[in-house]
């Protein structure tokens, strides 16, 4: 694992341990942070430690057409009882990805550095949020990383208040990015959750190829 220090650089992912972790070091910049990104790296760290960054092998992904729409959540979305917003709460959303508490976990790795930083990249409109509203309410949400010029976007968090709010703001992503022909969404690693919406794993080097790294 590669220290790093005030030079732009990451070394090659090839370099990341078994669990993807390749770097520790260096800060939270918009230029780092987008150099990450488009190096296929991210940044994941609890509060109090380090920054560690990160290039899993293999990496989760989902391409758009792949999205699986369980029953309930057809049923939520015909009702058309939320109401959903691009880019206008983006400090509300990250915020609260960081304070919902979620199964297993102990600590948030959204630290206030990492809001600080988002909110950053969110302002340059590299860092963008998709907001579910019920009766006026901020009930669930998601955020992430958009690079158009590759066609990906890098899924950070989501939350959700209500039942199936965060999923819904993962439809709507979703079809917004179809619009777009964007290639696939990074999901970054395998969870159950992410399986059931759809996402595969992939070798690192083929989702870098889509970063044309």
């Amino acid at each position: 694992m590669y220290l790093l220090n005030e030079s732009l650089s990451f070394p090659s992912v090839t370099e990341s341990t078994e669990d993807g972790l390749l770097a520790m070091g260096g800060d939270l910049s918009t230029a780092r942070l987008l150099l990450a990104y488009r190096s296929g790296i991210f940044p994941w760290y609890e509060d109090g430690s380090p920054i560690l960054w990160w290039s899993p092998d293999p990496r989760m992904v989902l391409f758009p057409n792949d999205l699986r729409v369980s029953k309930s959540l057809r049923k939520v979305l015909k009702r058309k009882k939320f109401s959903i917003t691009y880019n206008i709460a983006f400090n509300e959303v990250i915020k609260q990805c960081a304070v919902v508490k979620r199964k297993a976990q102990h600590d948030t790795w959204i630290t206030s550095e990492m809001i600080m930083a988002y909110t950053r990249l969110h302002e340059l409109g590299h860092a963008v949020s998709v907001e579910v509203w019920y009766e006026g309410v901020l009930v669930g949400g998601l955020y992430g990383i958009d690079l158009p010029e590759f066609g990906v976007f890098c899924g950070e968090s989501m939350f959700s208040l209500v039942s199936e709010a965060s999923k819904v703001a993962f439809f709507h992503l979703v079809e917004h990015l179809k619009t777009k022909n964007y290639k696939l969404i990074d999901c970054q690693v395998y969870t159950q959750h992410l399986a059931r919406l759809g996402a595969v794993e992939m070798p690192r080097a083929h989702f870098l190829a889509y970063l044309n790294c």
